[in-house]
This record gives C-alpha cells, structure tokens and sequence, in this order.
C-alpha cells in the first residue's frame, strides 16, 4: 500500500460520512509533510450550497490550518475526479499534486472532459495522480446513486 493509497483511505472515510447524511459521497483530505490537516465530504444538501463540495471545504480548512492560502507544500486526496470549481480553486490554492480515485465523465474537470490542473496557459500547473483506489471510490458512488435512483430521489 503506497502512501496514496493510504491517504485516499482518509478521503473514503469522509466519502461514508457523506453517505451517512444522505449527501453525494464524495471525500477530500489534505496532508502536509505526510500530516492530515483538513478533511471534508460533501455538504451542499446540508448547507444548500453549490460550492459546498468536499475539496471546497477541505480547501478552506487547510488554508486556515497552515494560516496562509498558498498551499504549496500539500497534497489532495479526493475520491472522484474534481469538477471545473474545484480544480479552479485547486489552481488558486497552488496546490502542487492532486491525488484522486474514481473519474468523472460528465463532470471531470481534470482528465475527463477538461486538463484544467495540467493547462500550461494557467499560472500553475498540479502533478495529477489518477485513479487511487478507483474501484472502491467508485463503488460508494454508484451504489448511491442507484439507491436513490430505487427510492425515486433526484
């Protein structure tokens, strides 16, 4: 098990706590020097907020963590692919390496339907580590999605 692998565990946990509120399953963690210093899961039901999503979150606890927004010395870990939000505040963030589980296909911001964190056009440009336990990101996602689908939830 590589460090990733261990890290992305973190995130999980935050993807089952999502589950936990009925909210999309998604989880984010943040590390610094192999330190957990944020982690958040998805809120925007709870909090009927668009930008609630877990890397949202977990963006904004680290900057406050670290006491600076530049979070260069740190690592994401998220279970699925970020969006178009997301890697957005993932540039701002200066995040050097985004780590992430399971791809996006309608979503997908950063190899799926966009590169956003690799675009040379952009001020900065993450190291992109896809697919960290893809299948077990994966599997939380779609068995929600096919419990609320069986239940008749948007």
């Amino acid at each position: 098990m590589t460090p990733y692998d261990e890290w992305m565990l973190q995130a999980l946990r935050e993807a089952e706590q999502a589950l936990q509120e009925d909210e999309v399953p998604v989880g984010a963690a943040i590390f610094r020097d192999g330190q957990l210093i944020a982690s958040a899961h998805n809120q925007r039901e709870q909090l009927k907020d668009p930008t609630a999503h877990a890397e949202m979150i977990a963006i904004t606890q680290a900057a406050a963590a670290i006491g600076d927004w530049r979070l260069e010395q740190c690592v994401l870990c998220v279970t699925l692919e970020p969006c178009s939000m997301c890697a957005g505040a993932i540039v701002q963030a200066r995040l050097p390496v985004v780590v992430y589980g399971a791809s996006d296909p309608k979503a997908g911001a950063v190899r799926s339907l966009f590169r956003l964190l690799e675009d040379a056009r952009l001020n900065h440009q993450c190291e992109v580590i896809p697919d960290v336990l893809a299948d077990r990101c994966g599997a939380i996602l779609s068995g929600f999605f096919q419990a609320q689908r069986r239940s008749g939830k948007k």
